[in-house]
């Protein structure tokens, strides 16, 4: 008999698209949640399918990516035959979930207080640009333009040149995370009271918290950031990239014991003995044009490999810096079960990256992302519980779109 995924007995009635939302619900449906995408007909769904440049019809790799073990139906919930539809399914869910403008929830009637007498336990998990209060709420929010508001940008890149994006979208996929976790303790405190609520989470929220430590430093101590060259830690010295003979690497010496190691491996005891002006955080940082001109000349002297054979060995954090091709083909991402395949009509075998979250012993299964409207008939009949003249009837007045692509 095979174990119960963790979250198999959770309905969650999503309005997601494009990549924050759609990354915050897949590690959910990953781990059992029933997540069923409603795609809007007038506009051919969620444009997460046709983003570039992999992509044909309304099948993208990128959707792909952001959608696996998810149902799919269209559903036109700007008509009334459509929201007739939407509420029905709200009554048989656990959560409504969304990812759009702080001011559109509202509008389009999915907050707790519209839709709580329809399902007093439901849970309401927005996540938006601004949040759905303040100045900005109106205001669209995208990863790009959250990394440059929050200060992201200014921190990032060498001194000398301009402010510098990540090349990864942090922002949407760290508030896709925020926004899984704040779902999850709205479905407990729901499951236990008895009474759902609103989920008000936000890409800026998300953006301006992660600014962790240094804020703190401001707030408190009116530290002003400064971007230090090749990836520096800003008070931590050395925990940087070094260019070697051949190529990039990191090595950090994020606590005393590995400088002294580290002072061992470069042939310099001395400088992590008592008496040395590199002996400890403070005097490291305090001198650390210099310690790191006499570092920058003994690691060019050698190969990466070279380094790295003498770090491992002696427990320094240190690694390559690789390209993409290089981290997919490491050892230790197919041993922690990283790489998982699904089987497509248009692409056949697809490849991707597993959920990093990690409940119990039992790995997740995947199934591809679903073609839109792909659960039609499913999703009437076991979560709306309609017969064959209750859709019909809907689909003529409208309710999934002019044209039905079931």
């Amino acid at each position: 008999m095979n174990a119960r995924k963790p979250l198999e007995d959770i309905r969650i009635i999503s309005l997601e698209q494009y990549g924050a939302g759609p990354f915050g619900s897949v590690h959910l449906a990953d781990l059992g949640a029933e997540v069923i995408k409603i795609e809007d007909p007038s506009v051919g769904g969620d444009v997460g399918r046709y983003v570039p440049p992999y992509f044909e019809g309304e099948d993208s790799l990128f959707f792909e990516t952001f959608n696996r073990n998810k149902k799919s139906i269209s559903i036109d919930i700007k008509t009334p035959a459509g929201r007739e539809v939407f509420e029905d399914l709200v009554r048989n869910a656990d959560a409504v979930y969304s990812n759009l403008r702080g001011d559109v929830p509202e509008k389009i009637g999915i907050t707790y207080d519209q839709l709580k007498h329809l399902n007093p336990k439901i849970v309401c998990c927005s996540l938006t640009g601004f949040g759905m209060t303040g100045p900005r709420m109106k205001e669209p929010g995208y990863d790009y333009v959250l990394q440059g508001l929050a200060g992201w940008m200014e921190l990032t890149g060498e001194p000398d040149g301009p402010p510098t994006k990540s090349g990864l979208s942090l922002v949407d996929f760290s508030g896709g995370y925020v926004a899984a976790l704040s779902l999850m303790s709205g479905l407990h405190a729901a499951k236990r009271d008895g009474v759902g609520m609103d989920c008000d989470v936000s890409l800026y929220d998300t953006a301006m918290s992660m600014l962790t430590y240094p804020a703190t430093w401001h707030l408190n101590a009116g530290y002003q950031p400064q971007r230090i060259s090749h990836s520096a830690h800003p008070s931590l010295v050395p925990f940087q990239a070094f260019e070697a003979s051949d190529g990039w690497f990191i090595v950090g010496c994020a606590k005393e014991k590995f400088w002294v190691r580290l002072a061992e491996v470069i042939g310099r005891p001395e400088w992590a003995q008592e008496g040395s002006p590199f002996e400890t955080f403070s005097g490291r940082n305090e001198r650390r044009e210099e310690l790191i001109a006499e570092l920058d000349a003994i690691f060019a002297t050698k190969t990466v490999d070279h380094w790295l054979s003498l770090c491992y060995p002696a427990s320094i954090p240190c690694g390559p810096i690789n390209d993409v091709e290089a981290a997919l083909k490491d050892e230790h991402l197919s041993a922690r079960n990283m790489l998982v395949e699904t089987e497509h009509p248009h692409y056949g075998t697809v490849t991707q990256l597993a959920s990093p979250v990690r409940v119990g012993a039992e790995l997740p299964t995947y199934v591809r992302a679903p073609r839109r409207n792909e659960h039609f008939d499913e999703v009437l009949d076991q979560v709306a519980g309609y017969d064959a003249d209750k859709v019909a009837a809907l689909k003529a007045a409208g309710a999934f779109g002019k044209v039905q692509d079931a």
